[in-house]
């Protein structure tokens, strides 16, 4: 879910485009959660802006790793689970059997996002997989990832990326010979 509250509601860039500041952030939180979640309602514009401002904290932790410096993500995961004080609860929905989620005390939709990506992220941190947080290597793309590979080589933030790349590659030796 991390991955996508950042890829949906922060600028930059992907695949080559220019993203913006997204002019509807309800909207654009709301397809956010829906790559996670399909049936997620729909958010209102006041949490959507809630959940940009998130976004852009969990973007911090992503680029942190991205260039090896795990203290400081380390310290960006732990601010965000003082501020929500994240808290574990069972629960069981949309037929789904019991199981673990995270929320804050605020009771606000970004707020319990917040605790569960930052709980998701320091477990992640927590563990010898800390490097599989990444940010996309292909030129004119700043879009994060986790590489969830068996080999944990992931270097990009989708395949097309990671065609673009070789493509370019391949033409640029084609040229030289």
């Amino acid at each position: 879910m991390a991955v996508a509250l950042v890829n949906a509601l922060t600028p930059g860039e992907q695949r080559g485009r220019v993203l913006p500041w997204p002019e509807d952030l309800g909207a654009a939180a709301t397809a956010g959660l829906r790559t996670v979640y399909p049936a997620y309602r729909a958010v209102t514009a006041a949490d959507g802006a809630e959940l940009a401002h998130v976004a852009e904290r969990l973007r911090r932790v992503f680029a942190a790793v991205a260039v090896a410096d795990i203290d400081t993500a380390a310290n960006q995961v732990n601010e965000l689970l003082v501020e929500t004080s994240a808290r574990p609860m069972l629960e069981k929905h949309d037929g789904e059997p019991w199981h673990l989620h995270f929320h804050g005390t605020s009771g606000t939709v970004a707020g319990d996002w917040a605790a569960s990506c930052a709980t998701g992220l320091a477990i992640v941190l927590g563990s010898e997989f800390s490097d599989r947080l990444g940010v996309c290597t292909a030129p004119h793309c700043d879009r994060v990832y986790v590489d969830v590979s068996r080999n944990g080589t992931r270097r990009f933030c989708s395949t097309a990326c990671q065609n673009r790349v070789k493509t370019a590659a391949f033409r640029a030796r084609s040229k030289v010979e």
